[in-house]
């Protein structure tokens, strides 16, 4: 098989597994280093009140366990853009994904709660390290015959993931009170899995930018903010919305986010190209991404509530929520046909658009029958396959490839403050409105459908906006390093009177800027 391009390469110490060759290899091990972190996160709340009985947790330790988790996931792929721009990137993964393991064995094995917190925050944390160090290698470290599978890959590893958590979590809830323990140790062995296979592929890196600027200041809006963001969100388990243990850490961590994009917007050097980011495919990639992902977390957790509610047992829960996989799957094999057509962004769109239908369906979960989940979870698992991983592309692919470090971290940290913090708030609101949790829930699930319907609307209108036109993206350009794929044009370019295609070139309509960055930390 074809080694991967030089430029991923050291110059230095030649060390290399003797996997480093096998394309397959790499992708297991992305595979293995994001999906047991990943599935968790939708499981966890299924068996969480058992967990809370062994390691002596009350619910509002393990709401707030679960939230800085979480947090820790975000920061961690901000962290780790930083350090692939001064240290070597291979060198890292393993160091990311020994830790995972050293985590892993804490949360199963923890005869105390500061064992399991610990385990728990360690996951988070080197699971967003290892995002940034494995992915983007196996996105364009590979000949461009191989984006496709690679596309596919990280739709099942990431989204595929989140859609079999619940029926994971209903089978262990329901298997009796200590099975959470066996499914922790299974997620250990899946991190050493990883952690083998970082050394057997392993092939050194240099650093992408040593003599690019540190930046401090980008890392602590980063971690503050999710920090206080993700504190307030899981605080509403045992606060009222407006209490003071909640809505100041959700103002101050969200305030603290939008300070961070504005400071990397306005940068000399940033960490992240916001501006760069800031035409039109880019930004409907991240609006479609965080949408979707916002509205798909919540519908899932509101779901498995009100049919527990209802008495169903918790294993028949996770059984209901099979179609949702299966439309992951479907989900990711359409992408994988369409992924070098002019038609991704209609996939996102379409997808998006889905998740509203679900979450339309889904509201009358708390007193309709069995099938109406089947059906709701199903065409939730497509529309979140379906949407968030070609939204990733799409931005992806309005840079050179050179930027999908930056691209990833940046989308990541805004997707994961969306999906995993609205949920407790919407949580929150099925509890406290509507006078009964049948009502409180159905209100909560509507929330979701307007998230997703706006998402969507906005998505289209910036589209108007731009009168852009679905075109191929020219992937081969695009993995030389140097040129995007597909020029994306200004925003709102038509009220702007700026040109569709400044450039003159029929196939690439371009913006009025041109938006070529240098690598990850050295644009000035």
């Amino acid at each position: 098989m074809p080694s991967p391009p030089d430029r991923h390469h050291s110059t230095g110490w030649q060390v290399r597994g003797f996997l480093a060759d096998s394309y397959w290899s790499a992708a297991i091990l992305v595979v293995l280093a994001l999906v047991p972190y990943l599935v968790l996160s939708t499981t966890v709340g299924a068996v969480g009140a058992s967990i809370g009985r062994d390691v002596g947790l009350g619910e509002q330790a393990m709401s707030l366990t679960n939230g800085m988790s979480n947090a820790a996931y975000a920061v961690g792929a901000v962290v780790a853009l930083q350090l692939t721009v001064h240290l070597r990137g291979r060198r890292l993964l393993v160091t990311y994904a020994a830790t995972f393991v050293i985590g892993s064995v804490l949360a199963a094995w923890a005869p105390t709660s500061g064992l399991f917190v610990l385990g728990r925050i360690l996951q988070g944390a080197t699971t967003g390290l290892m995002l940034i160090a494995a992915v983007p290698p196996l996105v364009i470290g590979w000949p461009p015959a191989r984006l496709t599978s690679t596309a596919m890959v990280m739709n099942m590893g990431i989204f595929g993931a989140v859609a079999l958590g619940p029926v994971i979590g209903g089978t262990v809830a329901g298997a009796g009170e200590h099975a959470w323990r066996p499914l922790f140790w299974i997620v250990a062995g899946f991190g050493l899995g990883a952690f083998l296979l970082t050394l057997l592929t392993f092939h050194d890196q240099d650093p992408a930018n040593p003599q690019a600027p540190w930046a401090p200041g980008a890392l602590l809006l980063a971690a503050a903010g999710c920090g206080a963001t993700f504190f307030g969100s899981a605080e509403l388990t045992s606060h009222a919305f407006v209490s003071t243990w909640v809505l100041l850490p959700l103002i101050l961590g969200i305030s603290l986010i939008v300070l961070l994009v504005l400071q990397q917007y306005h940068a000399k050097r940033p960490l992240m190209p916001v501006r760069e980011l800031s035409s039109t495919f880019p930004v409907v990639g991240i609006i479609v991404a965080i949408t979707a992902g916002a509205s798909s977390v919540a519908v899932i957790e509101l779901t498995q509530s009100a049919l527990l509610a209802k008495g169903t047992d918790p294993g028949h829960v996770g059984t209901l929520f099979w179609p949702q996989f299966v439309g992951a799957v479907v989900a990711a094999g359409l992408f994988g046909v369409l992924f070098h057509t002019k038609w991704t962004k209609v996939i996102a769109l379409s997808g998006l658009v889905c998740v509203a239908g679900a979450a339309a369906i889904l509201t009358g979960v708390s007193n309709g029958g069995e099938g109406l989940v089947w059906v709701g979870s199903g065409l939730l698992g497509f529309g979140v396959g379906a949407s968030v991983a070609p939204a990733l592309f799409i931005a992806g692919f309005s840079l050179p490839s050179n930027n999908v470090p930056q691209i990833f971290a940046l989308i990541e940290l805004l997707r994961a403050v969306a999906a995993f913090s609205v949920a407790p708030i919407l949580a929150h609101v099925a509890l406290t409105t509507g006078g009964d949790p049948a009502t409180g829930t159905r209100t909560a699930i509507w929330i979701c459908l307007g998230l997703a319907v706006g998402g969507a609307f906005v998505a289209v209108y910036l589209f108007v906006l731009a009168r852009a036109k679905p075109h191929h993206p020219n992937i081969d350009r695009w993995l030389g390093g140097e040129e995007p794929a597909f020029d994306s044009p200004a925003l709102a370019a038509a009220i702007r009177g700026l040109p569709n295609d400044p450039k003159g070139h029929s196939d690439y309509p371009g913006s009025s800027v041109d938006r070529r960055p240098t690598p990850v930390g050295s644009g000035d």
